[in-house]
């Protein structure tokens, strides 16, 4: 039977303007910073480029060997279709309607792809400038971009097979979202975006950590002080406040992202990357340093 619950969950008004025309963002944020990074350091970014090729590009998995979201889906083009979307709904049946809720929330995320495409477009140093450039960013960029793209068309598929959802509202919600855009909190500044990708991203902070520890460590203390911003935050569907909220309690409810979660990847991290063992750090830095070896001890 289908949810009702709004999409499955309450709705997300926030800060929308009645006041505005309705092609506005149903959500705004305010107080946006941008191109916070000088000259210099963009330069750090270009001097860093043969080494991008060298190290990151080989974390991209060939198109060819790569999963696609048909692998895991009835075939449409088989004689078996109706018969596995069949199978496939009588044990959707049997999943709680929870479940459902995380598993809506995380495709309207993934779904959401051209709003983190933007965001890294708008990194200084290590941007697209032409939507086809060689750079070795651009090319992870794209590249990354094209991997996650499967992520979304496949829990889409699923949900709209299983019958269990408001399809239309769902696609709603990914409309407004993608609308409203999300301030990362990058201010165009690469130091500030790559500390929150684990992977491939952990090799490019432990390379700005070597080469410019000073300023890696204050981004990553400056990072932590505003708070990661979720990339669903502004999700909203057209009618309730506190949508992001209540998605976000489901998903803890189930343990599937908890605090907890959240708090072992920051002590990880700063782990991983020595912050409590760098050394030749100015006064401002070394109280950066401080304060994230504060923060990753923090049950």
């Amino acid at each position: 039977m289908t949810l009702t619950r709004s999409i499955l969950f309450s709705g997300f008004r926030g800060l929308q303007n009645t006041k505005r025309d309705s092609y506005w963002p149903a959500k705004e944020i305010h107080f946006q910073a941008t191109h916070s990074m000088p000259p210099e350091k963009i330069e750090i970014f270009k001097s860093m480029e043969s080494w991008a090729e060298k190290n990151l590009l080989k974390h991209l998995k060939p198109v060819e060997k790569s999963w696609q979201p048909q692998d895991f889906l009835p075939r449409a083009d088989s004689d078996g279709f109706y018969e596995q979307v069949e199978e496939l709904r009588e044990r959707a049946k049997e999943l709680p309607d929870d479940y459902f809720v995380v598993l809506v929330g995380d495709m309207i995320t993934e779904e959401a792809l051209p709003t983190y495409q933007t965001a890294l477009n708008t990194l200084d140093g290590v941007r697209d400038e032409t939507g086809a450039s060689l750079s070795p960013w651009a090319v992870w960029n794209r590249g990354w971009t094209a991997e996650e793209n499967r992520h979304g068309d496949l829990l889409n598929k699923y949900l709209y097979l299983s019958g269990r959802v408001d399809m239309r509202q769902v696609e709603k919600t990914t409309q407004y979202l993608i609308g409203c855009g999300m301030d990362f909190k990058f201010e165009n500044n690469p130091y500030n975006y790559e500390k929150r990708h684990e992977t491939a991203y952990t090799m490019i902070v432990e390379k700005l950590f070597e080469i410019d520890p000073d300023t890696t460590v204050l981004a990553l203390a400056d990072m932590m002080r505003k708070k990661i911003a979720m990339p669903a935050l502004l999700i909203y569907d057209g009618q309730d406040d506190n949508l992001f909220d209540n998605y976000s309690a489901v998903a803890q409810n189930l343990g599937v992202y908890t605090a907890k979660d959240y708090a072992d990847n920051i002590e990880y991290l700063a782990g991983r990357w020595n912050v409590e063992g760098l050394t030749g750090l100015s006064g401002e830095g070394t109280e950066g340093s401080g304060f994230c070896v504060q923060v990753a001890g923090e049950d």
